[in-house]
């Protein structure tokens, strides 16, 4: 089988990082590199928990590319994070206890603040504290736990993800979140390309979408649909989004638009019925956790507009619950039976022909860290 057919022309790239050490001329080195052994830059603002998850006076265990990181709640306190380990004997700091606004490892009782400073060491005088270990900048918005793995003195600078309507009351948000045995890329070319609704089939009835054009940068590619009903009847999951029902044969391409950005490396879904506010949107971001980068969690927000009649969206919630957990499944079997087909190929032998695809494979390669050695 031939190699993937690709975008000729590079764009470059743009905010490049430090942490792993990495020049502009690394990172675009990646150009001509398998798409599925490029690695996820650093040097932006990724979720690696669900607020949820963290209970007050207590520590959570995650990971990011390999890289062990424990999150601390204090239960007075801002949430913090650090490397998972302790400088003394190495273990696991999130095995550890949560002692005001410091963590201590489990074993010796060695204490580390938010800085990832050692601030106390049991058996030992306060004037020959060794040295801690690294702390990561932390925040928290709209239920998430985000952590900027890259180099520390970016992360003042760049701003956090716009994370769609999840903070508008006009909108009713549900937080998605599981682990996908797939590369990252895998992720962003299944939903940017809407042309995979065949999959989709016994969930949708038949669909058939229409490409309306495509938009790119340096740091981004964007894609707009239309969609038509040519069989079946509309799912109710699909009728709660849209707020009503729709007849078998009518013609959606006029009314309603889909557009698909990977703003790297979010991505988004937002849909559009004839006004200025979405019906929809979707936020999503694919966290590599180990580090091959081949397993990753996705973490999502997905927002509905809320009708005029109260508590309509809230009755079929549960409809649309599950209506889209069949479609993510369907999503997250086909993306995983992608990667299988990678490693036993061993190399990535796609043909793509789609230009937004082959456009958003370029963003992917040149906007990343080329493959580790």
């Amino acid at each position: 089988m031939t190699g993937a057919i690709e975008a000729d022309s590079p764009r470059g790239c743009t905010g490049c990082g430090t942490r792993p050490a990495v020049s502009h001329g690394a990172a675009a080195r990646a150009e001509g590199a398998d798409l599925r052994r490029v690695r996820i830059h650093p040097d932006h603002w990724y979720p690696l928990a669900w607020s949820r998850e963290l209970k007050p006076g207590r520590t959570l265990a995650v990971s990011f590319a390999g890289e062990p990181i424990v999150l601390v709640r204090p239960k007075d306190g801002r949430v913090f994070a650090l490397e998972d380990r302790c400088a003394h004997r190495q273990v696991k700091l999130s095995a550890g206890v949560v002692k005001g606004c410091t963590v201590q490892c489990g074993y010796h009782g060695w204490a580390y603040d938010a800085s990832g400073k050692c601030t106390d060491v049991p058996y030992l005088g306060k004037g020959k504290l060794p040295n801690g270990v690294r702390a990561y900048p932390c925040r928290e918005a709209s239920g998430m736990i985000l952590v900027f793995p890259g180099d520390p003195e970016l992360a003042a600078r760049t701003p956090l993800p716009g994370l769609g309507a999840s903070a508008d009351p006009a909108y009713k948000t549900r937080r998605l979140g599981r682990a996908v045995d797939c590369h990252y890329s895998f992720m962003h070319e299944n939903l940017m390309d809407m042309n995979h609704q065949f999959l989709h089939r016994r969930q949708m009835g038949q669909i058939r979408p229409r490409f309306l054009g495509q938009r790119a940068t340096d740091d981004m590619v964007e894609a707009r649909y239309s969609f038509a009903r040519t069989g079946g009847k509309q799912p109710l999951g699909e009728a709660a989004i849209f707020g009503k029902r729709r007849g078998e044969q009518e013609a959606l391409a006029e009314t309603d638009v889909m557009t698909i950005r990977t703003e790297y490396p979010y991505q988004t879904l937002t849909i559009r019925t004839n006004g200025a506010k979405p019906v929809m949107e979707l936020w999503i971001v694919y966290v590599p956790l180990d580090a091959e980068q081949r397993r990753h969690r996705t973490f999502g927000l997905l927002s509905i507009q809320r009708p005029p009649v109260p508590l309509l969206l809230d009755a079929a919630w549960p409809v649309l619950v599950l209506f889209t957990e069949r479609i993510f499944k369907e999503d997250r079997d086909i993306v995983e039976m992608e990667q299988a087909a990678h490693d036993a190929q061993g190399a990535d032998w796609n043909q793509e022909v789609f230009p937004v695809i082959r456009a958003l494979r370029h963003l992917l390669r040149t906007r990343g860290l080329a493959p580790a050695a």
